[in-house]
């Protein structure tokens, strides 16, 4: 049992992942400001979450692993 006055903190940890890149960050934060912290562009990358897209204001929750795919289009 831990002493009165120890404190625990969870840490807030996500796992982004594109191409061959990893990052790790702690704290809260939106999709689009983790996508813009690692050096990204938000407006060309979409974000998955467990197999589906995640909008980029959206909160990120603790150990949430997000895979970041190219937009493509043609025409």
């Amino acid at each position: 049992m831990a002493a009165p006055d120890q404190v625990f903190r969870w840490r807030d940890s996500v796992k982004i992942r594109y191409r061959d890149e990893e990052w790790e960050l702690e704290g809260r934060r939106t999709v689009r400001q983790a996508i813009e912290e690692v050096g990204l562009s938000s407006e060309t990358l979409l974000a998955v979450r467990g197999g589906k897209v995640v909008a980029n204001e959206v909160m990120l929750k603790e150990d949430d692993e997000i895979r970041l795919l190219m937009v493509i289009s043609g025409g």
